[in-house]
């Protein structure tokens, strides 16, 4: 009986998550001041500030979905003649919960939208990661994959600054491999023990992949940093993030590793959610 109570609670600490409730680690530095806009606020400055390859506009996919001379979106993956009859593994209210009503997502309704909400700080996150690494270099063409930081704490706001920043660098070319930058932040903060509660150490960071001081400090500081932030926390709200790693699929399920029943399972339930999408 003791041996079946710890492997259930091995298991728990495997697929858990990093709660919103949970403390976090004092920042060093000061960071940027952060507001909370309204979600029309939000809508107007993102609109006219995101580049064109992930598009800060907000979208609304209920509204997407009412147009009836819409083209339906179709997955490669969705292609079989069996898909519209298959019967579905996963189970609504059980390994997914649906957004009522349907939420925005961050890029258009071309695409199927996954989004992730993370943390650099969540061992849950970080064990995922990989995952995720994985199933994005496999992806169907005609879904769309986007990052969300979660802002709950002073820590997680530095955190969330440090991830837009690179990825504005790695658009613009300055930052020459965003990708290889992101792990890189994961095992500073899990393995080298550099907690990156300070801007002097971030700075560091980035001068380690190529970014000189000018334009670490231009971009660190920028109103398109500051616009990301603001509507990655609006989203975090709008999706009812509590505790992170979790998916969101065109703005519309969410789910985690918990919900699904692992990490295997998770990226089965996101390509399912994605294929049923593609059929609606």
């Amino acid at each position: 009986m003791t041996k079946h109570l710890i492997w259930i609670a091995a298991l728990l600490l495997t697929l858990g998550a990093c709660s919103k409730e949970e403390q976090a680690e004092p920042v060093v530095a000061e960071t940027t001041a952060v507001e909370t806009p309204t979600p029309e606020a939000v809508t107007e400055e993102a609109a006219a500030n995101e580049p064109e390859t992930e598009t800060l506009e907000v979208v609304e996919e209920s509204a997407a979905v009412e147009e009836p001379e819409d083209e339906p979106i179709v997955l490669a993956l969705a292609e079989d003649a069996d898909a519209t009859a298959r019967e579905w593994k996963y189970k609504e209210g059980e390994h997914y919960f649906r957004l009522v009503p349907t939420q925005p997502t961050v890029g258009g309704a071309d695409k199927i939208e996954v989004a992730e909400a993370f943390m650099y700080s969540c061992p849950h996150c970080f064990t995922l990661e990989p995952y995720m690494v994985r199933w994005v270099a496999g992806k169907d063409p005609a879904v769309r994959f986007v990052r969300i930081p979660a802002t709950w704490n002073q820590a997680a706001v530095l955190h969330a600054q440090i991830y837009y920043t690179q990825d504005i660098l790695g658009r613009n070319g300055t930052l020459t491999d965003a990708d290889a930058f992101h792990e890189a932040v994961f095992a500073e903060f899990h393995q080298r023990g550099n907690r990156l509660t300070s801007v002097a150490s971030i700075q560091r960071l980035f001068a380690r992949f190529g970014v000189s001081e000018d334009d670490f400090n231009k971009t660190w500081s920028s109103f398109e940093v500051n616009t990301r932030m603001r509507l990655g926390g609006d989203l975090n709200r709008r999706y009812g993030i509590q505790s992170v790693p979790a998916v969101v699929v065109n703005g519309k399920y969410r789910t985690s590793a918990a919900d699904a029943g692992g990490y295997d399972e998770l990226i089965e339930l996101i390509d399912e959610l994605t294929i049923r999408e593609g059929l609606r």
